[in-house]
């Protein structure tokens, strides 16, 4: 048997039928001549795509650069943190007053 291909305006008509959920999904593979467990595939697909709708091309919410950006954020506050701490070990060790910053 030959697998179908179906378009993206059909697989999203199936998507916003199970999205209103006025039908089962067995109902709605019936009334688009498809299995069910297509129709719950398709519906779970857009669920965890659907936040990238509104994204502008070419500047994807996680891209590589926001990710790095990230990386570099996390070490600079840690850094910060042990320059911290070594600035108080080293006044409470050292034979001179602390200076003032």
């Amino acid at each position: 048997m030959k697998r179908r291909k179906f378009t993206s305006k059909f697989n999203t008509q199936v998507v916003l039928e199970a999205l209103k959920e006025h039908q089962t999904a067995k109902e709605i593979a019936m009334k688009f001549q498809i299995a069910p467990s297509q129709v719950s595939k398709w519906k779970e697909e857009f669920l965890s795509k659907m936040e990238g709708v509104f994204d502008k091309p070419g500047n994807p919410a996680n891209s590589e650069a926001d990710l790095e950006r990230d990386c570099l954020l996390q070490k600079i506050s840690m850094l910060k943190v042990e320059v911290d701490f070594l600035k108080n070990l080293d006044e409470k060790f050292s034979s001179t007053p602390p200076k003032d910053r």
